[in-house]
This record gives structure tokens, C-alpha cells and sequence, in this order.
């Protein structure tokens, strides 16, 4: 397992992060699957208070009991589940973003998060409240670090640019190469972490039968997904997958949705996989011409 500095935060994660949203309360096996994460090297588990209403933070802080000094917890915050529970509003607020890490704090049995992110966010939000909150709890020790989860260029050049954010989760993957066209170069170059979720696209590139993708129909994810399949021949499509996102120099970590042992042993070998040569990397760049942001640029 390779290991990455968050630089903005002053910690290393590793190169493979286990991305809890997929994991319910009620299905059992959980401590063993987190422990096996743990025992493989990743040291970085993300989750948010919004998930199954919190109970995804508290199944995470129970498996970390005993060994919360062996990890970082990512979680995020801004979505605020009504009352009725019929769903959730945004709330970018300084005071809800306050009392939410609170909450947070006590689900994961835990002193501290060391990565809290804003869940989402437009250009319209309150920027200087939600850093006023952010720099609060840095403050009082509740939280290391901060950032914000997007796939809004806007909002991700705006937090860049007047802001001291330490990392931003967005989507990445071979079928998703928006990002290439700005926003991970200024990443990079501002020295911003980047945690990329949506590696194997919700399981195209780990097997599942060619769908709709983002804005493209079946049709066109097949024809990509049968040229991914026919380079590189002696890697995986998993393999594929996982190398063309972590071998990208501006990413940190790939964030990796785990439900099953099945999974984890697929993200991990891809993890510890070869790096890609300059002329594989080249290959699966050359399959398609990738795609654009079109809105919220």
C-alpha cells in the first residue's frame, strides 16, 4: 500500500480509502470487514452524518474502537434530515455546521475527525460562515482539517481561491473524466488533497453490464467498456480502473465504496497493483476523448 500526504493537513493517508456508504447497520460482518481494511494498510475511512441518518457513522466508530489511533476518519456535513424524516434540506449554516460535528463526534466515538467536509455546496452558500465554522472547530481540537465533497467546478475554483481547504472529494473515474480538464490541475497545483470516489464507476468497471453513464446511453459505455477490455491485456478491469485514477499525480487517495470481502480484496490487489506506464497510461487515455463539465462551470 502506498502512502499520501494530505499536505494542507499535515497527515498521510493511504492510496486506497474505504468509502463506508455502502455498509448498513443491520448487516452483519462489518468490525470483520473494516478490520481486514485496516490489516491490508488503508488508514483513511470516510463517511457522512447523512448516511442512513447517521447510523453509518456510528457502525464506522464502533468498528474503530480500539484502534481509532491507527486511522483517519473523514465524514461531512450539510445535509439536514427533517424531522418527519422524509428526507433532507441544505444547510450550510454556521451554527447547524457547529452542532452537526457535535452529533458527528458522538456517533464515532471519537475526540476528533480528521477530515470534515462539506457535503456538496453551490455558489450561492455562505462561504465566509461555513469557513468561520470550519476554523471554529480547528479551533477547539474537534476537527484537523477541512474541505468540501463537489463535482461543481465553480464552487471547487471559488473554495481554492478564498479559502485555505485542505482536500476535495470528487468523482473520477475512466468513464468520468470531467475533472481532467481543469479542476485536478488546480487541485494540484494548489496543493489541495484530492479524494476521488466513483473509481469503477458503480461497478461498470468492475464487471457489471454495460447502462446509461452520466450523460451517455448504453450503447457508448459498451463500445468503451469492450476497448478498456481489449488493452493492457494481462490487467484486470478493476486493475485498469483503480492504476488510471491512483496514478494520476494529482489524486491522494481513491475512496473506494466496500459492501462485501469480495470488493475489498478487488480494490486492494488494484491497489498494490504495477503502476501504470507512461505508454499504458497513454492507451486508456486514447480509448475516448473523455467528457466535459457542462453545467456549473
Amino acid at each position: 500500500m502506498q502512502y499520501n500526504t494530505i499536505h494542507k493537513a499535515g497527515f498521510k493517508v493511504s492510496s486506497l480509502s474505504f468509502g463506508c456508504m455502502s455498509l448498513t447497520s443491520d448487516t452483519p460482518g462489518n468490525d470483520e470487514l473494516i478490520g481486514k481494511a485496516i490489516e491490508a494498510g488503508i488508514t483513511l475511512f470516510d463517511t457522512a452524518d447523512l448516511y442512513e441518518k447517521g447510523e453509518n457513522e456510528k457502525l464506522l466508530g464502533k468498528a474503530l474502537k480500539g484502534r481509532r489511533m491507527d486511522v483517519a476518519i473523514s465524514t461531512k456535513v450539510g445535509n439536514r434530515w427533517r424531522s418527519d424524516g422524509s428526507g433532507w434540506d441544505w444547510c450550510p449554516e454556521k451554527q447547524y455546521i457547529l452542532s452537526a460535528a457535535d452529533e458527528s463526534l458522538k456517533r464515532l466515538q471519537t475526540d476528533y475527525i480528521d477530515l470534515y467536509l462539506l457535503h456538496g455546496g453551490t455558489i450561492e452558500d455562505p462561504f465566509d460562515d461555513v469557513i468561520e465554522a470550519f476554523e471554529r472547530l480547528k479551533e477547539q481540537g474537534k476537527i484537523k482539517s477541512y474541505g468540501i465533497s463537489s463535482i461543481r467546478p465553480n464552487v471547487i475554483r471559488k473554495y481554492i481561491a478564498d479559502t485555505n481547504i485542505a482536500a476535495v472529494m470528487t468523482q473520477y473515474s475512466l468513464l468520468d473524466r470531467r475533472p481532467e480538464e481543469e479542476t485536478l490541475r488546480l487541485m494540484f497545483d494548489n496543493k489541495v488533497a484530492v479524494l476521488a470516489r466513483g473509481t469503477v464507476a458503480g461497478g461498470l468497471l468492475a464487471g457489471k453490464p454495460a447502462n446509461g453513464y452520466l450523460d451517455m446511453d448504453t450503447g457508448q459505455i459498451s463500445n468503451i467498456l469492450d476497448k478498456v477490455n481489449n488493452v493492457l491485456n494481462g490487467r484486470e478491469l478493476t486493475d485498469k480502473a483503480y492504476r488510471y485514477v491512483l496514478d494520476n499525480p494529482a489524486i491522494t487517495t481513491a475512496v473506494a465504496g466496500i459492501r462485501t470481502q469480495w470488493q475489498l480484496q478487488q480494490a486492494i490487489m488494484a491497489a498494490n497493483a504495477a503502476v501504470l506506464t507512461a505508454q499504458e497510461m497513454k492507451a486508456l487515455q486514447d480509448i475516448w476523448e473523455g467528457n466535459k463539465y457542462v453545467q456549473h462551470r
